[in-house]
C-alpha cells in the first residue's frame, strides 16, 4: 500500500507540472480583455485593447477583469479536473479496480 501510496504522490506532482504548461484564457467584452492563466489557476498575463482603455471608466474596467479571470479560473478547474479523472482511473485500473481497494 505505502508504494501505492508513494506512485499516487508522483502521479500527483507530474499533473501539477502539466497544468504549470497548460495554458487558458479568459476574455471579456468581446476579446477586449484577455486574462491568460496556466492549468493550476495561476495567472500569467492581462491584456486590454487600447482604444478600449482609453474609453472604459475604472468600474467597467474591474467588473471586466473580474468576469474574464473568473472565466480563465472556470477552464483552469476544468483542465484540472481532466488531469485528475485521468491519473485516477489510471491508478485504479493499475490497482484492479476499486474492489481491490476494500478486499472484495
Amino acid at each position: 500500500m505505502f508504494d501505492k501510496l508513494m506512485e499516487a504522490q508522483q502521479k500527483a506532482g507530474e499533473v501539477k507540472k502539466r497544468l504549470d504548461a497548460i495554458s487558458v484564457t479568459g476574455t471579456a467584452e468581446g476579446g477586449k480583455i484577455t486574462v491568460q492563466a496556466n492549468g493550476n489557476k495561476v495567472v500569467q498575463s492581462v491584456n486590454i485593447d487600447a482604444a478600449f482603455f482609453k474609453e472604459a471608466d475604472k468600474e467597467e474596467l474591474e467588473e471586466l477583469l473580474v468576469v474574464a479571470i473568473n472565466k480563465a479560473m472556470e477552464q483552469a478547474d476544468n483542465v484540472s479536473q481532466s488531469e485528475m479523472a485521468a491519473i485516477t482511473s489510471a491508478m485504479l485500473g493499475g490497482m484492479g479496480g476499486l474492489g481491490n481497494l476494500f478486499g472484495k
